[in-house]
């Protein structure tokens, strides 16, 4: 499943020359957390609610006196909707976000969040919060065989077994025994 699939429309803009005031009606008004900052309808940045608790009201600021490109968040990960849905998680968890501007040829086309995946389909977040320890954590010892994501079709198999470093179902370890 790829992030255009999923990703959430309209994406809420405001211009960075705006105060934190202006932001914090329009997240109530919209009853979102979140902003893409933009200057001449470009992304520079993001706002989230998070930003404005912890940049504005507990350093003890006046909102309406408070531009949003002093409090925003320059630097923000991004992806593109052709990417698949695993690759956007892999750069939410690198991030420490919880969403994703989408921007294609330098324009904002969507927004993809961890709730955007769980409301499409709650078992895959089950199943890529799977497929990613399998990646990232090394396992000391492989076991005979377990239950999981497939490592080369990304189907899940409750028969994993090792071969190469990769866990790989019946029908993968077929095709390598094949290919050898």
């Amino acid at each position: 499943m790829l992030v255009k699939e999923i990703m959430t429309q309209p994406v809420y803009t405001i211009d960075q020359n705006k105060t934190a005031k202006d932001a914090g009606i329009l997240l109530r008004k919209i009853r979102r957390g979140f902003l893409v900052v933009t200057s001449k309808n470009r992304p520079v940045g993001v706002l989230s609610d998070s930003d404005l608790i912890k940049r504005i009201i507990a350093a003890n600021k006046q909102p309406s006196k408070v531009k949003i490109k002093d409090v925003m968040s320059r630097h923000f990960v991004s992806t593109t909707p052709d990417v698949d849905i695993l690759t956007a998680v892999r750069k939410m968890k690198k991030g420490n976000v919880h969403r994703l501007p989408v921007i294609a040829n330098g324009k904002i086309v969507g927004i993809i969040s961890l709730s955007d995946i769980a409301k499409t389909s709650p078992e895959m977040v089950n199943l890529l919060e799977m497929r990613l320890q399998m990646k990232e954590e090394p396992t000391e010892t492989m076991t005979e065989h377990t239950s999981g994501i497939c490592d080369n079709c990304d189907n899940f198999s409750d028969d994993l077994r090792p071969v190469g470093g990769s866990w790989l179902c019946d029908s993968c370890r077929e095709e390598a025994e094949a290919e050898k």
